[in-house]
């Protein structure tokens, strides 16, 4: 790894993608996690007792308690966010507030304690409901107004446009990624694969919200922290925003259920529920950019991450 002897903040970093990146830098670098423990997948490792982490409960929007935090850090990497779909739409306030003063707040106290670089984590809801083979250049979208779902990509964008002026403006080292569809074991966040999985392994009804023919391209998490250590370690990052996914892993909504109920060799029927909210219906990912620039290749094909995934789940609910 090249990432070295450093002091690393990670913003949610007891959070799915978050636990697991402190997994990886942990043996060669002093990580400091900043969270809430709102979602907590440190419960599901034994990083907290590592010597070289320091647990800090606590939240963005607390503007002291992230400055303090942060001093004596080299490295920001900022993943504390409002998200998943459920939580939006009951509150749209909480979001926008968390995904934008949050960013703001971190973005100042990497600005006061001079950090080496600022990793954000934005989203590829930024494009809007349709996103076929989108590069980071092309427009994105802005959903109507009055509809909660769009809060969180509307705050999320508009925290981009406060990193990419803070580093314009500050000189502050700054990269954003767009993560598409992350996936694996220790999810806590409620989404499709998480959802399917544990009704399969129940035997429960497999609900599928809508027609099923939402297209997704899913990423195995291991992957996606690949992709972030690549942001962390290269210079040519500086400056610039990466769509993170796997584009090969492309699959309906519907197929995906009847591949995790072959998987989980589940009874589980497959039914089609009501859908009261607006959803993507298509989202794949160019990552032609990350792949130049970086040498992002993610590795892990669809079916072997859930197979990864539904094992680890498999011993989860058994224990």
């Amino acid at each position: 790894m090249a990432i070295k002897n450093k002091t690393i903040l990670l913003t949610g970093g007891a959070g799915f993608i978050g636990s697991q990146l402190a997994k990886r830098l942990i043996e060669h670098n002093k990580v400091v996690i900043f969270d809430n423990l709102h979602r907590n997948a440190l419960k599901y490792t034994n990083i907290e007792s590592h010597p070289n982490v320091t647990l800090i409960r606590g939240d963005v929007l607390d503007r002291d308690a992230l400055f303090e935090a942060t001093r004596g850090c080299n490295i920001v990497v900022h993943l504390a966010a409002i998200a998943g779909v459920d939580t939006v739409m009951e509150m749209p306030t909480l979001t926008i507030k968390v995904n934008l003063i949050g960013t703001l707040n971190a973005l100042d106290a990497a600005v006061e304690h001079k950090v080496e670089r600022f990793i954000d984590f934005s989203t590829s809801e930024v494009f809007g409901s349709h996103v076929y083979m989108a590069e980071e250049h092309n427009a994105t979208t802005l959903g109507v107004v009055g509809e909660s779902r769009w809060t969180y990509a509307v705050s999320k964008l508009a925290a981009e446009h406060l990193v990419h002026s803070y580093h314009k403006e500050y000189k502050l080292a700054t990269v954003t990624i767009r993560p598409f569809n992350v996936y694996g074991p220790q999810q806590v966040g409620i989404g499709a694969i998480h959802t399917f999985v544990v009704d399969a392994l129940k035997g429960n009804d497999l609900v599928i919200h809508g027609d099923g023919n939402q297209i997704r391209a899913w990423c195995y998490v291991d992957d996606m922290v690949d992709g972030t250590l690549l942001c962390l370690e290269k210079d040519e990052a500086v400056g610039h925003v990466f769509n993170m996914g796997n584009p090969r892993a492309t699959v309906t909504v519907a197929n995906l259920a009847q591949l995790i109920k072959r998987l989980c060799n589940s009874k589980s029927r497959i039914v089609y529920g009501y859908r009261d909210y607006v959803d993507i219906e298509l989202r794949i990912p160019s990552i032609k950019k990350a792949q130049t620039m970086l040498g992002y290749w993610p590795k892990i094909d669809l079916e072997e991450g859930l197979i990864r995934t539904i094992e680890w789940y498999r011993s989860t609910l058994s224990d």
